[in-house]
């Protein structure tokens, strides 16, 4: 399994940049490659992305979900993949850490692995979220329920 953990503060209060990862349909605006998230019901995701030239499509679980705390969830079919999305206060500003781990489904895909490409991928993806979440300031909306 290919393993990531990467986090970021973002300059937005706890509640607002957890209230906006709970927006999994605008997920397309800072993560290059995802293509779409369709939101099932409250724990299951529909995902489509592009990466190594091909286009993965799977659904996925939100398993724990605990307010302005963390989200976790799995693959349930197509990519195998897991992980979590943890908010931790800083006064006025929020830590988000995103830890994932996923099986590399080609050879190239296990040399970018290898290599740092996943680590600055994710990276790149989180300040996105960052320029994404400050520019508003405000979420686009919540889900405040647990899991």
């Amino acid at each position: 399994m290919a393993r990531v953990s990467e986090n970021i503060e973002v300059d937005v209060p706890l509640q607002t940049a957890y209230n906006q990862w709970t927006q999994f349909e605008d997920f397309p605006n800072f993560m290059e490659n995802v293509e779409s998230v369709t939101q099932l019901d409250d724990t299951h995701l529909r995902w489509i992305a592009e990466w190594g030239g091909n286009r993965h499509e799977w659904e996925a679980e939100i398993y724990e979900q605990v307010p302005d705390e963390r989200i976790a969830w799995r693959s349930t079919g197509g990519v195998q993949q897991s992980g979590i999305v943890t908010f931790e206060p800083l006064g006025d500003r929020t830590k988000v850490t995103v830890e994932m781990e996923w099986e590399p489904e080609s050879f190239k895909q296990k040399v970018g692995s290898v290599v740092g490409a996943d680590e600055r991928a994710v990276s790149a993806d989180l300040e996105r979220y960052k320029e994404f979440v400050e520019a508003r300031g405000v979420e686009t909306g919540a889900w405040r329920g647990s899991v």
